[in-house]
């Protein structure tokens, strides 16, 4: 007899303030699905499901967690995620949708993806859905009044783990650039700006649309502080001239088409 799976269902859910959920995930909250969760371990709260909680919905009494530790221990990670995709499969085996809340954007620097295809190499025939929702530099933009991007200015979205060398590099390339889970490196960035002259153009923001929010333009302020870890940098380079590599193709392109 062929096993039946019910669909499994990313929801994203916004960085952090219940009203920015949108209607296709809040519909599927409600649905009956069974809802899963990540944590960073066992019966530690989610920030996920906080944001939920924190729009009204009761969690239900069956919701299961799923621990995602952080660490950059590679065999411990492999084995949570293997075992998080079993445990999902096993729940989508009985035939009910599965909803996986996430923070954020479901496609964006989150767990759902992998999660995701680990649990279709388990069970190739398993249907997925990702609800798209408000990313976190979105959010952070709208609140600080920074514009992302402009007519042909270009934007790049890193996580600042990538080094202050190729950040130093990418601020040369790019107008605007979003640099996300600074924390790690949250002093030395600061000094690349400051030698950048771009402390007062960038900005700072932290846990953006829940109740903790902080938004920090006085970035000089930060040196030494622990910050959490949902946190990111708005840096843009004024002194670049803006959109240079678009508007150059576009007037290349032109003057092929008037040749």
């Amino acid at each position: 007899m062929t096993k039946t799976y019910g669909k499994l269902i990313g929801a994203s859910l916004g960085p952090g303030d219940p009203e920015l959920i949108t209607r296709r995930s809040w519909a599927v909250l409600q649905s009956g699905a069974r809802w899963i969760y990540p944590v960073k371990k066992a019966e530690e709260i989610s920030y996920a499901l906080s944001i939920v909680e924190r729009g009204g919905l009761p969690v239900p009494a069956d919701a299961v967690e799923l621990v995602f530790p952080m660490t950059r221990d590679t065999e411990a990670l492999t084995k949570a995620w293997v075992r998080a995709a079993q445990q999902t499969v096993e729940l989508l085996a009985e035939g009910r949708d599965v909803v996986f809340l996430v923070e954020g954007d479901a496609s964006t620097f989150a767990t759902f993806g992998h999660l995701a295809r680990v649990a279709r190499e388990l069970a190739p025939e398993i249907e997925v859905e990702t609800i798209p929702g408000v990313s976190s530099f979105a959010a952070a933009a709208a609140t600080t009044g920074m514009p992302l991007a402009e007519e042909d200015e270009t934007l790049a979205i890193i996580p600042a783990a990538y080094g202050t060398g190729v950040i130093d590099h990418m601020l040369d390339e790019f107008d605007t650039l979003i640099l996300l889970k600074v924390k790690p490196l949250l002093d030395e960035v600061l000094e690349l700006l400051e030698r950048r002259d771009l402390l007062a153009t960038s900005c700072f923001i932290e846990k953006v649309g829940s109740p903790d929010e902080r938004v920090i333009r006085d970035l000089a302020s930060l040196k030494g502080e622990k910050v959490n870890y949902l946190s990111l940098l708005l840096v843009q380079n004024p002194k670049r001239q803006r959109g240079e590599l678009r508007r150059g193709c576009r007037q290349r392109k032109e003057a092929a088409v008037n040749a």
